[in-house]
């Protein structure tokens, strides 16, 4: 099956894909998201311009990367990507802090 990301069908470049599993928060210990791109940088600039008006992070104000992984398949981040979203609000905050202790928006790290 082909598609504009992958126009001849196979699967070998998207999983050989660069891919980004991260979490944004609105404020140090407030809301938090959890998301999967391929293009970081742009995802967390859509989520600061409030790109999709009606989305859970425009709604709520969860612009601010606290935290974020990245890996060399997308394969591999989807199965990262669900096992941080079926962790617990504790977990999700342990994670964050051994990366980003202060909660510092790491944006401008990108």
């Amino acid at each position: 099956m082909a598609d504009e990301a992958n126009p001849a069908g196979s699967l070998k470049p998207l999983i050989r894909m660069r891919a980004y599993v991260y979490i944004t928060a609105n404020k140090p210990h407030g809301v938090l998201y959890t998301g999967l791109t391929s293009e970081l940088k742009y995802r967390i600039t859509s989520h600061k311009t409030k790109k999709y008006e009606n989305a859970f992070s425009a709604r709520y104000n969860v612009d601010k990367l606290v935290y974020y992984e990245t890996f060399n398949s997308i394969i591999t981040a989807q199965a990262r990507e669900k096992q941080i979203k079926a962790g617990s609000r504790a977990k999700k905050i342990m994670l964050i802090e051994s990366m980003n202790p202060e909660w510092k928006d790491l944006y401008d790290t990108l």
